[in-house]
């Protein structure tokens, strides 16, 4: 297995600075990364140093909390992959899952799914899976399933991270063409593994020079 081949190579910190991110792009290419993961403010230069790389560039949506009106959601959307995003990574409307508002989150992952898809992206749907329920997580991942979402994410690394126990449910409760990818707290290449192992597809991490050198 070649780990790096994982990883989202992740900086998502409020005040990311043009170095860092650049930084970030850089090792992306030196050690193979699937992609980068950062804010969309730098989509745009990302985009600019990647050129002719086969590094992909992620970006978040309704970052970290998720609660955004989804017309709200839909443009950012739209903006990120249109400035050179190729997956979104958008955070679940949580409150509404919490309220058990299946209406409401119908419409905002069918209009999600539709707008990425149109653009030729994927869509990361992040559930926040410290916040629910084991029930209200496979709810989560039968929606996402049925509205067309290429994967459902763990977390978003701010109230918790990726655990093996949720990671196993989600699998159990996703058809295979529906991936996983685990991210939030992983800061070793023997978690890294574990996670992969119970079913997580892609790794989202800041640690990865760390992780892989291990």
């Amino acid at each position: 297995m070649k780990l790096n081949n994982y990883i989202d190579h992740t900086l998502l910190k409020a005040d990311a600075s043009r170095a860092e991110i650049m930084q970030l792009c850089q090792e992306a290419i030196s050690n193979s990364f699937f992609a980068v993961c950062v804010p969309p403010y730098w989509v745009r230069e990302v985009k600019a140093k990647l050129h002719g790389t086969n590094v992909k560039i992620a970006t978040v949506v309704g970052f970290p909390m998720g609660y955004s009106h989804t017309p709200a959601k839909i443009e950012e959307c739209k903006r990120a992959i249109d400035e050179g995003a190729n997956e979104i990574d958008m955070v679940v409307n949580i409150i509404a899952l919490k309220e058990n508002d299946m209406n409401y989150l119908k419409n905002e992952l069918t209009s999600a799914t539709a707008m990425v898809h149109l653009r030729g992206a994927k869509l990361k749907v992040i559930l926040e899976t410290s916040l629910l329920t084991d029930d209200e997580i496979i709810r989560a991942c039968k929606l996402c399933s049925d509205m067309g979402a290429d994967f459902v994410k763990t977390s978003t690394g701010i109230n918790g991270g990726a655990t093996i126990e949720a990671v196993k449910l989600m699998r159990a409760n996703l058809p295979k063409s529906v991936k996983i990818k685990a991210s939030g707290g992983i800061d070793s290449k023997e978690k890294a593994l574990e996670l992969i192992k119970a079913g997580a597809d892609r790794i989202g991490c800041s640690k990865s020079l760390k992780i892989i050198s291990e």
